[in-house]
């Protein structure tokens, strides 16, 4: 069984390919969504690397920048972005 750690880690990177594939499908920049969720550039970037979890408010400020459900980025996957493990 993996350890917590590990399995936080798996949600944020699972999380980050879920806004990156909706930001590229609504042919957005990450700078594009950054201001359109008043946030900046590098919180559109840290987000979709895992490098941090955002806060609720900031997750549900992307989603309407997007014009999705929070649920949406909870879904699978569909246009292929999703990122290789490192044992594939």
């Amino acid at each position: 069984m993996p350890s917590r750690p590990d399995r936080v880690q798996e949600r944020r990177l699972t999380f980050g390919d879920a806004v990156r594939e909706r930001r590229l499908a609504a042919g957005l920049t990450q700078e594009q969504l950054a201001e359109r969720a008043g946030v900046d550039r590098k919180s559109i970037s840290r987000m979709e690397t895992g490098a941090y979890s955002p806060s609720l408010d900031r997750v549900w400020r992307v989603a309407d920048a997007l014009q999705i459900t929070l649920s949406d980025f909870f879904g699978e996957p569909t246009s292929g972005t999703k990122r290789k493990s490192a044992s594939s």
